[in-house]
C-alpha cells in the first residue's frame, strides 16, 4: 500500500510508480500507432482520390457516444466492485488487529501464560496473511508458535484453523485450572470467533474473483471502441487523432487497469494492503499486552 501526500497535488498526479501507466502504456502506444496508420490511409486517400465526400471511412458519431456511454458504465460498475472489495478486506483486517489486541489484553490480565497466547495470536494472523496468497510456508510463524502446533498446522489443508484451534484449547485449559471463569472463557471465544469471521470474509474475497463475463465484456468492448475510434476522428481531428487516441486509451486501460489491481487486496502489489505491517502490529501489541507488568 502506497503511503502518499494527499494535498500534494503536482507530486501525485506526476507520479510513475504504483499507477496504471506501467502495464497500461504498451497498449496505448498500439492504438496510437493504429490511429496514426488509420491517418496516413485517410490522409492519402484523400489526396489521390479514393474517398470523398460521398464515399469515406467515417462512422457516425452519434452512434459511437452510445458505444461510449456503455463503456464508461460498465467501467465504473468495475471499478466500485473492485473498490468494495478492496475496503471489505481492509475492513475485515481491522477486525483481526482488534480482535487480537483485546483477546491478548483479557487473556494475559487473567492468566499468568499470557505470553503464550499472545504467540499463538501472532503465529494465527501470520498464517492468515500467508493463506491469502497462496502460500503455506509457516518460518515466519514458527518462532511464536510451539512445536506441536506447527505440526498440526502442516498437516491442515487450512492452516490459520489448526492455530485457530489452538487458541481454543488455550482458553479450555485455562478455564480448567480456574485461571479464567466461564463468563471470560466465552468472552475469548467470542473474540476469536470474530477473527475466525473476519479471515472467512477475507478468504470470500481472495476466491471469488469479478465474474469472468463482466471481466470480458469490458475487455472486448474496450477493445471495439478503440478501434472504430480513428475512424470517427480522422477526418474531423486529422493528425491530432493520434494524440488523441492515446489520452482516451490511456483513460480506459488505465480504470481497467487499476480495478483489476485493487479487486485482489491481499497480493504483493504496490497498491494492495499493506499485511506486513498489519501482522507486525499485532505481533508488537500482543506482546507489550502480555508482557507482564509490575505493580
Amino acid at each position: 500500500m502506497i503511503e502518499y501526500n494527499r494535498y500534494s497535488w503536482w507530486h501525485t498526479v506526476f507520479s510513475f510508480s504504483g499507477t496504471a501507466l506501467p502495464r497500461a502504456l504498451g497498449r496505448v502506444a498500439i492504438f496510437a500507432l493504429y490511429t496514426a496508420a488509420i491517418q496516413f490511409i485517410v490522409e492519402v486517400g484523400t489526396y489521390v482520390g479514393w474517398f470523398t465526400e460521398q464515399h469515406s471511412i467515417s462512422l457516425d458519431p452519434i452512434a459511437h457516444a452510445v458505444l461510449g456511454s456503455l463503456l464508461g458504465f460498465l467501467i465504473v460498475f468495475r471499478m466500485n466492485g473492485s473498490n468494495d472489495r478492496y475496503w471489505e478486506g481492509r475492513s475485515h483486517w481491522g477486525m483481526l488487529i482488534n480482535c487480537s489486541r483485546n483477546l491478548v489484553r483479557a487473556g494475559g490480565a487473567n492468566t499468568e501464560s499470557g505470553l503464550d497466547l499472545a504467540g499463538l495470536v501472532t503465529g494465527y494472523v501470520i498464517a492468515v496473511r500467508q493463506s491469502l496468497r497462496g502460500s503455506r510456508d509457516l518460518d515466519e510463524a514458527s518462532a511464536y508458535l510451539p512445536d506441536n502446533v506447527l505440526q498440526d498446522a502442516e498437516r491442515f489443508g487450512n492452516q490459520p484453523t489448526a492455530i485457530a484451534a489452538a487458541i481454543s484449547a488455550w482458553i479450555v485449559r485455562e478455564h480448567r485450572a480456574g485461571k479464567i471463569d466461564g463468563v471470560m472463557a466465552v468472552y475469548l471465544e467470542e473474540l476469536l470467533s470474530r477473527m475466525v469471521d473476519a479471515q472467512g470474509g477475507c478468504e470470500k474475497i481472495q476466491k471469488t474473483p469479478m465474474p469472468f463475463v463482466y471481466a470480458v465484456m469490458i475487455k472486448q468492448l474496450i477493445l471495439a471502441y478503440l478501434l472504430t475510434l480513428p475512424l470517427v476522428m480522422a477526418e474531423r481531428c486529422g493528425w491530432w487523432s493520434p494524440l488523441l487516441m492515446a489520452i482516451v486509451s490511456l483513460g480506459l486501460f488505465g480504470m481497467e487497469e487499476a480495478s483489476v489491481e485493487t479487486e485482489d487486496p491481499f497480493g504483493k502489489d504496490e497498491n494492495c494492503l499493506d499485511l506486513e505491517t498489519f501482522t507486525l502490529t499485532i505481533a508488537r501489541d500482543a506482546g507489550q499486552l502480555a508482557t507482564p507488568r509490575n505493580s
